[in-house]
């Protein structure tokens, strides 16, 4: 059934819902957003794959892009769709999969696409596939690689992620590394035979009990940084000396540092022992101090923090757009059974992104 861009905000959001797109299947919900989008005069649409990327061309002093994923995780079972609008303590809710995570968000953009026509800002809108999964099927990935000017020309971007309606600005970068100790092997009853490694991986936990992480101020929000250790694992056999242990390691750090400095700093921290890196992808600022992200929190009026995690917004740092997250729902209920979304989520968001678009013209433009 095609998408009404004319129904509101929470019947489009119902209706998109019910549209399975499971990563890897969204086929069908890109097709019909593609279809919706096509007629509207005043935007140029692209398609890469099941992403589509629609744009204004306005001649406005600024662009912004406004980005959602299509794709949810899989059913429950029994599956939480179709989507069902229902009674609960805290008012009426969006009940079903993608109702926050985050198919809400995207109506919201669908929204504002088909009736805003003459944004104050030139407008990128973004809907992409496979963000769910790894990141070789991630659609903004895919737009940085094949068409980056289609994003690149941004001044500023919001990641319709849900936040529970407030903004969260950037996010910290994540790497994990490897922290391995080398022994030799040997019976447990005669260990002086060998060099147990497991024991030797208490130098690594040592320098980690004793790590002092920092907070950071980026562009006017806190960031604050974190060193663990996830897992360790070594030895055979409950009556042999382990030859070898491995630490992982996770370091969050803040936008101020790149992949680069990252790295070095945990060489730094872990002068002398042997380490892999296994992931590392950097975190963005959130550029708060552009005159877009500064309209941008004044038209909505809600607290603003810093992205304690790791979102898409560092792939718009990657392609030089500061980025921040604001969408409906609640984060908690991502992926979960119980799914549901604020009715008022919705129709706040909406308006919020109205307050912000479709002011008058700047003069001139």
């Amino acid at each position: 059934m095609p998408l009404d861009l004319t129904s509101d905000v929470v019947t489009l959001t119902a209706a998109l819902c019910d549209i399975e797109s499971v990563s890897l299947d969204e086929g069908t919900v890109c097709d019909a957003i593609e279809e919706a989008l096509r007629p509207l005069g005043h935007l140029t649409v692209t398609r890469l794959g099941n992403t589509v990327v629609a744009r204004t061309d306005l001649g406005r002093g600024e662009r912004v892009v406004l980005a959602g994923h299509i794709d949810t995780v899989p059913l429950t079972d029994p599956p939480n769709l179709p989507t069902r609008r229902l009674p609960s303590p805290e008012g009426e809710v969006l009940w079903g999969r993608g109702t926050v995570d985050m198919k809400g968000g995207v109506a919201v953009q669908l929204r504002l696409a088909a009736t805003v026509p003459g944004p104050t800002r030139d407008v990128t809108y973004v809907f992409y596939e496979g963000e769910e999964i790894e990141s070789e099927h991630n659609g903004l990935l895919h737009v940085q690689q094949q068409r980056p000017d289609l994003i690149e020309d941004a001044d500023f971007a919001v990641l319709l992620e849900p936040t529970g309606a407030i903004v969260e600005g950037g996010c910290k970068g994540t790497m994990r590394i490897d922290i391995s100790t080398k022994g030799a092997a040997a019976h447990s009853a005669r260990p002086w035979n060998g060099h147990n490694a497991i024991h030797d991986a208490a130098d690594v936990l040592n320098r980690l009990t004793a790590y002092e992480t920092r907070t950071v101020m980026v562009d006017g929000l806190e960031f604050r940084e974190a060193l663990n250790a996830v897992s360790i694992s070594g030895g055979i056999a409950g009556n042999v000396i382990p030859d070898r242990c491995t630490v992982s390691v996770n370091y969050r750090y803040a936008p101020d540092r790149s992949e680069e400095e990252a790295v070095a700093h945990m060489h730094e921290v872990f002068e002398g022992l042997t380490f892999e890196v296994t992931d590392n992808a950097g975190g963005a600022r959130p550029g708060l101090d552009l005159p877009a992200a500064k309209a941008f929190v004044e038209a909505l009026g809600t607290e603003v923090v810093a992205k304690q995690g790791w979102t898409d917004v560092a792939r718009f740092q990657a392609m030089g757009v500061p980025a921040v997250n604001f969408g409906p729902g609640d984060p908690n209920l991502a992926h979960h059974d119980e799914e549901r979304c604020p009715v008022d989520h919705l129709v706040s968001a909406e308006a919020a992104m109205l307050r912000w678009l479709a002011g008058a013209p700047e003069v001139g433009a």
